[in-house]
């Protein structure tokens, strides 16, 4: 099996276009680092630090960089020290380099903690950081996740959740990372849930509903009428597959920025 193309595809330019490294974690880095970079991708999310040099030496940047734990968050003040110090490094370097997000998350639901209390203890602990992200130039994006199917228990599983916290901060150094997947999962009329909050979105995450598998028409979401939405409200972050192949991973890649390169 060919598991490397050597040319590089120009694309459109209307959509700045990412992958995450973790879906294709058969691969080395360096191999999908090739592979996006040939297919006309710009950016992986979610690499390691020790990997960025990879990334450059393919003229890619990583466009989502990690903080801390998704289930250890910042909706629990007990998780507060960590959650930050982790941030804290997270925007140091991720400046350092002139790149735009850095990652954060909610964490999941304890006993004693209501979803009220939550956005409160969160909105106290990115009050603490965002004039580092201000200063930095750094976009903190909170993920939305669905707790239907994969992350039981997780607080902000809803972009309302997050439009609150968003509201409680009012800094544009605050947004979210819409995962149209999680989305869809969690509630359904996900392009609707997109239009009401794309003004305090940075961010996008794709994958086929269900399975989390290729976004191509084996699965219920109208991809291209989803990206045809974002181009056309002049959005200019990036939008990331986070989808796991389940056939040939290097015919999906390719499939799946053709298919959201409108």
């Amino acid at each position: 099996m060919v598991t490397e193309i050597p040319a590089r595809i120009r694309r459109r330019g209307r959509i700045k276009h990412s992958v995450c490294r973790w879906c294709f974690s058969d691969w080395p880095v360096a191999t999908l680092a090739q592979n996006a970079a040939a297919l006309g991708y710009s950016a992986l999310d979610l690499v390691d630090a020790g990997d960025w040099p990879i990334l450059k030496s393919r003229g890619l940047i990583c466009a989502m960089t990690m903080s801390h734990d998704l289930r250890k968050g910042l909706n629990n003040p007990a998780n507060h020290g960590d959650c930050l110090a982790k941030i804290k490094t997270a925007i140091e370097q991720t400046a350092a380099e002139k790149w735009p997000n850095v990652a954060v998350f909610s964490g999941n639901r304890e006993e004693g903690i209501s979803d009220e209390a939550g956005l409160e203890n969160s909105a106290a602990a990115l009050r603490q950081i965002l004039p580092l992200a201000e200063k930095n130039n750094i976009t903190l994006c909170l993920e939305i996740l669905n707790s239907k199917v994969n992350h039981a228990g997780y607080m902000a599983d809803t972009p309302e959740w997050g439009a609150k916290l968003s509201q409680k901060l009012g800094s544009n150094s605050f947004k979210l990372l819409f995962d149209i997947y999680h989305v869809e999962t969690q509630q359904g009329n996900v392009l609707e849930s997109l239009r009401r909050h794309r003004d305090i979105t940075a961010h996008y995450h794709t994958a086929g509903v269900p399975g989390r598998h290729e976004i191509d028409d084996t699965q219920t979401l109208n991809y291209p009428a989803i990206l045809r939405d974002i181009a056309e409200h002049n959005f200019t972050g990036y939008v990331a597959q986070e989808f796991r192949p389940a056939k040939d991973p290097l015919g999906a890649l390719e499939q799946a920025i053709e298919i959201c390169d409108v």
